[in-house]
């Protein structure tokens, strides 16, 4: 508890935390909204088939860059300032340092993203309307599995960031190779054409295996389960923070 309370102290009185979460709650905003308004019932031939619910939380995918550089500079900062030494003197066993930074991170990251995805579904529920489309309902089962999916998403995506930090040191190093784990894979999704490779990259890739959680339409045979798109993720996260751990033993033993 000590532990994680330090770290607290340590993200909310950074200049910059108030400033990237803001970003991100409003940003995801923004963007959903942008989303909603860009789409109407005039492209449907007869009737629009639209997931109003997924187009409403359009904005996590920029949401989820400003969350990446804020759990990457919770561990790259205090190696570029040099204050992990007194964080490794008051707390000279690493698992707990890990723990801590992961849990206030991760309770943080929750937080904003609550706030974000609720949000951008009532802006949607406000704009879907006017564009022709019917509002999803904000307390159907399939909307609130979509929403706190995508909170769930957020929360990954941020200790997916914390580990690959945790590995790297170095904050445009670490950013730079999570936006290429996360975009890459639907940038080749668009220009792939052999299906077998195409539902591999929809299936095993860590963004769009995770934001599966926020389909709502019923497909008969979808690529990926929502939930079993957000535990893909969750493995992906895994990993890296169990990489991240081993080396910043190590390291603070060498």
């Amino acid at each position: 508890m000590r532990a994680a309370h330090a770290e607290w102290t340590k993200l909310r009185t950074l200049s910059s935390t108030a400033w990237i979460l803001a970003t991100t709650v409003l940003g995801t905003i923004a963007v959903s909204a942008a989303t909603v308004l860009a789409t109407d019932t005039g492209h449907c031939a007869a009737a629009c088939y639209e997931d109003t619910v997924k187009l409403s939380l359009g904005g996590v995918r920029a949401g989820q860059a400003v969350i990446v550089v804020l759990a990457v500079l919770t561990i790259s900062g205090e190696y570029a300032t040099g204050t992990i030494g007194p964080t490794l003197a008051a707390t000279p066993r690493r698992l707990p340092v890990l723990a801590a930074k992961a849990a206030v991170i991760a309770a943080t990251v929750a937080v904003a993203g609550l706030l974000a995805v609720a949000g951008s579904l009532l802006a949607g529920r406000l704009i879907l309307p006017g564009n022709g489309f019917v509002p999803p309902s904000l307390t159907d089962p399939l909307t609130l599995r979509a929403g706190l999916g995508s909170v769930a998403y957020l929360v990954l995506i941020a200790l997916l960031a914390l580990g690959v930090a945790l590995v790297l040191r170095d904050t445009a190093a670490s950013v730079t190779t999570v936006y290429t784990l996360l975009f890459l894979a639907p940038a080749l999704t668009a220009v792939v054409s052999d299906p077998r490779w195409h539902a591999r990259l929809e299936k095993y890739a860590p963004m769009t295996a995770g934001l599966a959680v926020q389909n709502t339409l019923v497909v008969p045979k979808p690529l990926i389960g929502p939930w079993h798109g957000l535990g893909v993720l969750a493995a992906y996260s895994a990993v890296a923070l169990v990489a991240g751990g081993v080396v910043f033993a190590r390291r603070s033993r060498g």
